[in-house]
């Protein structure tokens, strides 16, 4: 007997359980798609976690609303991806896992702003503990910060920026 397995409904049944699709180090866990002004497609590139944590990182402490006491995050600032890829757009378009969109300001990635968080207190994060990326606002350092919009930014599960680059 052959047994015949649906992997999207497998792969769900892991995300549920916790479990990261993206377990290997060398894994596609963001993907940046670089879009013209039409909003056509033009360039995408997809990073590792070990990729990410080669790049320029920064780690601060902050309170959430959706966590218990001061938490510290390590990751990328936003402001280096957007420097990255030279950014023109007004917005950022980060996607989630389960297609859960926000549209973040390009103006939000300043220096000391918000991050890509990759880690939560030391550890990675796992799908069921907001991760495997997260995008994190320094909300202790700025009051600016402390807003329902903000809030609303800060999107978990992290898989997909969409920016207009040059």
């Amino acid at each position: 007997m052959t047994a015949i397995f649906n992997t999207s409904a497998v792969m769900g049944v892991l995300l549920l359980a916790g479990v990261s699709a993206a377990t290997a180090a060398d894994d596609t866990i963001l993907t940046v798609d670089i879009t013209d002004e039409a909003g056509a497609v033009v360039g995408s590139h997809s990073f590792s976690l070990a990729e990410l944590r080669e790049m320029q990182t920064a780690t601060f402490g902050t309170e959430t609303i959706w966590t218990e006491g001061m938490q510290t995050f390590t990751g990328v600032p936003l402001s280096s991806l957007v420097a990255q890829f030279a950014v023109t757009g007004p917005v950022i378009e980060a996607v989630a896992i389960n297609a859960y969109s926000v549209q973040i300001p390009t103006s939000d990635a300043v220096a000391d702003g918000p991050m890509i968080a990759f880690e939560r207190n030391g550890a990675a994060m796992s799908v069921r503990n907001k991760g495997p990326l997260w995008v994190v606002y320094p909300y202790d350092s700025n009051p600016d910060y402390q807003t329902e919009v903000v809030y609303s930014r800060s999107i978990w599960q992290l898989e997909k920026l969409i920016v207009s680059a040059e």
